[in-house]
């Protein structure tokens, strides 16, 4: 069998598009120098034209719905093309903020008290603050990048974030507060744990794509009992979830030093900067090692096929 080429796919069709092009962008020009590598921009919600399973292996930079939600991976089984990162039905899991929360709970991993709900029978506000109190986080039930985090500290901001909503399931949660921290895992094996110290306090999409609004201490200024249970936390989600490859996994540690599951992420941004390159500096990975790591899984599976 001759020697794969990896297809790089970027762009796709939901709100993060824009940062899924600079993940593909990047990743493309770093794969590159070790493996025959093209990029293809994805505008419709379809395999892209030309995949070869008997010669490409994907590296998919999809962020947010279709790419990260197990819609691409499911057409790319159908088509038995091999790819990186997780598969179908993990990455439906971890899409879904309700269905993480309950899988990585049942594993021991502390999760925030919430409610899912859909804008068709939105609560009152007095019903979701008698629940979960007036310090809140409104998020949707299925989405990435912060797109339409809302944080609420009273009643008010908690009555104006519900009349903004858009359509859909949204997801109520009691808000943690303290700091933010994330775990970039490879082959379900934690790296580094970076810290995220946002100016204005809230991790929002602002604050993540706005260049100098946010700092990073990479690794994470922790004591060496706190890191430590951090990597063992996000290595238990990830296995609670099935997930495959590579993953980034968000907690928020409270004021009393007790972990927060936020969320994972399977197709995390891959920008020299982002946050699971900084997690892989801290294990010794510079960005061009890190995605010969994030593709080699793949690439066995794709030779293991052909050896079959």
């Amino acid at each position: 069998m001759n020697s794969p080429s990896i297809v790089v796919l970027c762009g796709g069709t939901s709100p993060e598009r824009e940062v899924s092009l600079g993940s593909g962008k990047a990743s493309a020009v770093a794969l590159a120098r070790s493996y025959p590598t093209r990029l293809l921009d994805v505008r419709t919600d379809a395999l892209p034209p030309g995949l070869d399973p008997r010669r490409d292996v994907v590296f998919s930079t999809l962020h947010g719905i279709f790419g990260e939600d197990g819609g691409m991976q499911r057409i790319l089984d159908q088509a038995g093309v091999q790819y990186a990162g997780c598969d179908a039905a993990s990455s439906a899991v971890t899409f879904d903020k309700e269905r993480t929360k309950q899988t990585v709970a049942a594993a021991g991993v502390r999760v925030a008290p919430g409610l899912v709900f859909s804008t068709a029978s939105k609560p009152t506000t007095a019903e979701l603050v008698g629940r979960l109190g007036s310090s809140l986080v409104l998020k949707p039930r299925a989405s990435g990048s912060s797109v339409g985090l809302a944080m609420c500290d009273d009643p008010a901001a908690v009555e104006a974030a519900l009349a903004r909503l858009h359509e859909g399931e949204w997801l109520a949660e009691q808000r943690i507060r303290g700091r933010e921290i994330t775990v970039g895992l490879l082959n379900g094996k934690a790296m580094g744990v970076v810290e995220v110290v946002p100016d204005s306090g809230v991790f929002d999409y602002t604050s993540k794509y706005t260049k100098g609004l946010t700092r990073y201490l990479a690794p994470a200024p922790l004591t060496p009992e706190l890191t430590a249970e951090a990597q063992r936390a996000a290595e238990a989600a990830f296995a609670a979830c099935g997930c495959r490859d590579y993953a980034r996994i968000d907690f928020m540690i409270s004021g009393k030093n007790e972990l927060f599951l936020l969320e994972i992420n399977t197709l995390p941004g891959m920008k020299e900067t982002s946050l699971l390159p900084m997690s892989a500096r801290c294990a010794g990975f510079d960005f061009t090692a890190l995605v010969r790591e994030l593709v080699a899984p793949a690439l066995q599976r794709f030779q293991g096929r052909g050896s079959a």
